[in-house]
């Protein structure tokens, strides 16, 4: 298979390029390293040198859909994103630019080149707005009321993407991911608070929580997810799939679990709660299971003892 992933050098991208490279494939990489480094390609490229190739560009720039004509894809990851929830808050028209015109100038490459799929990455966080406890872990089915413009995004571009679909028989799936965390992640951000956690354990720093502690996410591991975008390549057609583990962990449990891998009897300290951050939160995997035959293997005892050492291996100061 001939893959094109945008956002291909950033924390999910890149080890999404890893696997598409394990697996014979040839892969195109755009980012424009504004968060992706290509330091997070340097085993890819050690590897792969043959079967990648890198294309820095921004995916809201008008070349991008010749460029996609060039490289003529079979199948389209589009990872590349304004991913931080606040940022959205504070501008939401950067965040519609990026997120929804960039996507349509992806959309629009993926049009003309005769590409076969899109494989998109949604936002299972953030596109069902604030559900009820009662209907965690949420469904597919659940009203899609997103209340931050980075999730409006979201469901904005798999409208789209339905839309393509009919009008230009491009096939699509739609992975809305829970908290995605592992290897590589950029420590910084609510989305990054496994990697903030272990930077300061490692490092000997008090850890700040948020509140009470007691607010819930779904945290599921990179390599998880990565397989689950390696199987939309071929399944999932015209779909919206949850990838998570259906389970809540409170932000207290994850630091008591990263405190006992580092042997840490410090307790976390606590602030204010951030202003509108969702009380719990969690996804319905059970239909990606039927129709990716993909399921969460990975615990989180298991993932953030994989976080962990990682950080250990980075060069001081890194």
């Amino acid at each position: 298979m001939k893959a094109f992933v945008t956002g291909g050098a950033g924390f999910i991208g890149s080890a999404l390029v890893d696997r598409l490279l394990a697996e014979g494939h040839t892969v195109d990489v755009v980012d424009n390293l504004t968060t992706g480094t290509l330091g997070n390609l340097a085993e890819a490229r050690r590897s792969g040198a043959r079967r990648l190739t890198f294309h820095r560009m921004d995916i809201r720039s008008p070349d991008l859909a010749e460029l996609v004509n060039k490289c003529r894809p079979e199948v389209i990851f589009h990872l590349a994103a304004q991913a931080d929830v606040r940022v959205s808050v504070a501008d939401p028209i950067f965040d519609a630019e990026v997120n929804v015109l960039g996507s349509l100038r992806v959309l629009e490459g993926a049009r003309s080149s005769g590409a076969r799929k899109v494989v998109f990455a949604s936002s299972g966080g953030t596109i069902y707005g604030s559900p009820d406890p009662a209907d965690l872990p949420v469904k597919e089915s659940h009203p899609q009321r997103p209340v931050s413009p980075y999730g409006v995004a979201k469901k904005v571009v798999a409208d789209y993407l339905a839309a393509y679909r009919e009008l230009h028989d491009l096939e699509f799936t739609a992975l809305a991911l829970a908290n995605v965390y592992g290897p590589r992640q950029d420590p910084h951000g609510e989305a990054g608070v496994v990697a903030i956690f272990a930077g300061r354990l490692l490092a000997g720093q008090p850890c700040t929580i948020y509140g009470d502690g007691a607010q819930t996410r779904d945290f599921v591991f990179v390599d998880d997810v990565v397989d689950a975008f390696a199987r939309a390549a071929g399944r999932g057609g015209g779909l919206v799939l949850n990838i998570g583990t259906g389970e809540e962990t409170s932000v207290n449990d994850l630091y008591a679990t990263m405190a006992r891998h580092t042997r840490t009897k410090v307790p976390a300290r606590h602030a204010p709660a951030r202003p509108g951050e969702l009380a719990r939160n969690s996804v319905d995997p059970a239909r990606a299971a039927i129709h990716l035959g993909w399921k969460p293997w990975t615990s989180l005892v298991e993932g953030t003892a994989a976080v962990l050492d990682w950080f250990r291996q980075q060069p001081s100061g890194s």
